[in-house]
């Protein structure tokens, strides 16, 4: 059987990666299922040079996955946080309240003590004290001491029962970011199958010949490479790490030290530099003022496709730095390799 008939098996997330998975925007269902593209189909007929243009457009589609992976892990981190604050502020609140209920009960032992417990004391104490709290008499029944008291006590539950609310909320918005995770993941595992399915048809020849690699494209024994001198030190720092990071290989959802994904770089890069960029290659064009091709600099933001799926880190002479695909990894590329989309300047 034809390799392209074969389907990776479907992987689910592992507890560990649910628990870490760090966008911005969920695909609709119509972008996912375009996205996906349906199940694979045999070709056995394709050329080499069918193949080649075959398995950039997988990594194409499945670079356009990752960006929503890790948009979708990022609003999991995000989710995950006020989940954490929500539960913490409640249990804060709910130590004020009972302090005030032990004050309440001191009260009420002494008027025991002294011949009777006010009824509307001995609601207030119960297990269920919040069937009571909403009658609108609670207050008046309430004794002069008391009712300030009484008050506070009835404020401070229902901000108990509003941030459990608010929790279980963000708890629900949380799951679905995680399942959001999981398409993404099996969305790329299967594209990127199916381009190493296509690969194996060609020879190592072939291989070589792909579209990246049948390009002016420069690896790891260039990092020390001229280029045009950047404007500024942190553009600078930014392309001294991007240099060093030349090698390195490409890992869907990766930010380094080791490997990355195209925006992974350029986050690490920036961030090297004391600049703080969003995650992913839609957010990071509008992480700074956008400029035209005609007037880049080294270390501005350069952003390929109608989608905006890739992006790499401009160095001058036309070059730059980005983190091409899982067959080939982190290197120095002419711009017009593909087509331009746009650029930002984020320092």
């Amino acid at each position: 059987m034809p390799a392209a008939h074969r389907k990776p098996r479907p992987r689910s997330l592992s507890g560990h990666t649910a628990r870490t998975a760090a966008t911005l925007a969920l695909a609709s269902a119509a972008g996912v299922t375009a996205l996906d593209g349906g199940p694979a189909h045999a070709e056995p007929d394709l050329g080499p040079a069918q193949v080649r243009a075959k398995v950039d457009r997988l990594y194409r589609e499945a670079e356009v996955a990752t960006d929503r992976y890790n948009g979708a892990r990022e609003d999991a981190a995000e989710a995950r946080q006020k989940v954490r604050a929500l539960q913490d502020e409640a249990a804060r609140r709910e130590d004020a309240l009972n302090s005030e209920r032990q004050r309440l009960g001191s009260t009420a032992a002494a008027q025991y003590r002294t011949g009777g417990v006010d009824p509307s004391l001995q609601l207030l104490l119960s297990a269920t004290p919040d069937r009571y709290l909403d009658e609108a008499s609670f207050a008046d029944r309430a004794g002069t001491r008391q009712a300030a008291t009484v008050s506070r006590v009835r404020a401070r539950l229902r901000d108990v029962e509003q941030l459990r609310a608010r929790a279980a909320g963000q708890v629900s918005e949380l799951r679905s970011r995680q399942r959001e995770l999981t398409r993404q993941k099996k969305t790329v595992t299967r594209k990127l199958g199916e381009a190493r399915d296509l690969l194996r048809r060609l020879t190592p020849a072939e291989r070589a010949a792909a579209p990246d690699a049948g390009r002016a494209s420069r690896s790891g024994a260039d990092r020390t490479a001229p280029a045009s001198e950047a404007p500024g030190p942190r553009a600078a720092a930014a392309i001294a790490y991007a240099r060093r990071a030349l090698g390195s290989p490409y890992v869907w959802g990766a930010t380094g030290p080791d490997a990355f994904d195209c925006s992974g770089l350029t986050q690490a890069a920036y961030r090297a530099a004391g600049v703080s960029l969003p995650r992913t290659t839609y957010a990071q064009i509008n992480a700074g003022r956008r400029v035209s091709r005609s007037a880049l600099q080294p270390g501005d933001l350069v952003f390929f496709y109608s989608g905006i799926s890739h992006v790499g880190l401009y160095i001058g002479n036309g070059e730059m730095i980005h983190a091409p695909n899982p067959s080939a990894p982190v290197r120095i590329a002419p711009i017009d390799q593909m087509p331009f989309a746009g650029a930002a300047r984020v320092v």
